[in-house]
């Protein structure tokens, strides 16, 4: 069967940036520091939003703070390289040597900390980190620093939707009772097509296999998606143009915005962000369903294992100020990302957008191995 979605980006361009981006990064970070300053590197696994908030938020805050040291950025666009990455710093890390970037933003971070690959990190040189919910940072392990959360919500045109669904079942009712008006984009080219398949197929799990799913690997437990895979299938013809998927958040958002669908799951800080911008009018609104939620996490930084010490320092340096009022405002502020430490230490205006968002009790998706299982299987299943 052929899939039918919408059209992508040019993912070979994209690679070739990533990627030469990576060596110019490697250069700057390798420069030697005859002037007594240092020079740290920022690896960024993600997409464009998350390079604009270091490279135009955090950093120029932190430098001004800290002129002394030099931060800059090399991002591997939308984790392209990810299973590349992680295999270049295992093998650094046995050979202990040190890599080409200081500080990791990636999706796998906490990954790489529990393979070892990653220095343990504590509030002792990250002093804030103590601010931080010990089950927040517990999602992550003791090698990765939680520095913003968020989570998927579903978004709904209040012009037409008066009273928006509940729990998981209102919501799969509700798309069957209004044909073409719902869109979820493919689970693999995004995280909120990916957290509405994963939900759906958590409706039909018990408690402790969605906890071994998110923490453990065990593939005979796919068999137990065969009620949830039918589900979906047969939601197809109620959803956009009676199948058709969108390729990505960003192409889920802009039929929102432009009112070609009434209902979506969006992530929380690209809802935000997106309202602020423009593209999704103040008509349409958000909320979190139950029986199951949808899922979210914490994104995370981490410290490669064989970072010399001098500039471990400073990259835990940079972490802290991540993590302080000041770091936290700009994260919230620049990327609509969920503060991780107590919100009576910002600004009221912080405060009250995320009044309702707790990142310590967030629910977990699946484990990496399961996501990229439940993909492939999505891809075989689904789409007529």
């Amino acid at each position: 069967m052929k899939t039918r979605v919408l059209a992508g980006f040019a993912i070979a361009a994209a690679a070739t940036v990533a990627l030469s981006g990576c060596v110019q990064s490697a250069n700057a970070s390798n420069a030697s520091d005859t002037d007594g300053t240092t020079d740290l590197t920022v690896f960024i696994s993600g997409d464009t939003n998350v390079q604009d908030l270091w490279d135009k938020s955090l950093i120029p805050a932190f430098e001004k703070a800290n002129p002394k040291i030099h931060v800059s950025t090399s991002i591997d666009l939308h984790g392209e390289h990810d299973a590349q990455t992680q295999a270049n710093l295992a093998t650094a890390v046995k050979a202990d040597k040190s890599v080409a970037y200081d500080l990791v933003d990636a999706g796998f971070v906490t990954t790489a900390g529990k393979a070892g690959l990653l220095s343990t990190v504590s509030d002792s040189t990250i002093p804030n980190l103590k601010d931080v919910p010990d089950a927040t940072k517990e999602q992550g392990g003791d090698s990765a620093i939680p520095y913003r959360a968020s989570s998927v919500l579903l978004a709904y045109d209040s012009k037409t939707v008066t009273d928006p669904p509940e729990t998981l079942d209102d919501l799969l009712a509700w798309i069957k009772d209004n044909p073409g008006e719902f869109a979820y984009n493919s689970p693999s080219s995004g995280g909120s097509g990916d957290s509405f398949v994963s939900t759906v197929l958590a409706k039909y799990l018990t408690a402790s296999e969605q906890e071994t799913m998110q923490t453990k690997y065990d593939k005979s437990l796919e068999s137990k998606w065969d009620k949830g895979f039918a589900a979906l299938k047969d939601l197809g013809p109620s959803t956009y143009q009676k199948g058709v998927y969108p390729n990505g958040n960003d192409q889920v958002v802009q039929l929102l915005g432009s009112g070609q669908i009434a209902m979506a799951p969006v992530w929380s800080d690209q809802f935000i962000t997106s309202q602020k911008s423009g593209i999704i009018p103040k008509t349409v609104k958000a909320v979190q369903i139950a029986d199951p939620s949808f899922n979210g996490s914490a994104s995370f930084l981490g410290i490669p294992k064989t970072e010399p010490a001098d500039k471990k320092a400073a990259a835990e340096k940079l972490a802290d100020f991540v993590l302080s009022a000041k770091g936290q405002q700009l994260v919230a502020s620049a990327v609509s990302g969920y503060p991780v430490v107590p919100l009576d230490s910002l600004p009221d205006s912080v405060a009250e957008q995320f009044a309702d968002a707790n990142p310590s009790q967030l629910r977990l998706g699946f484990q990496s191995d399961f996501s990229a299982d439940m993909n492939a299987a999505w891809d075989a299943k689904v789409p007529q």
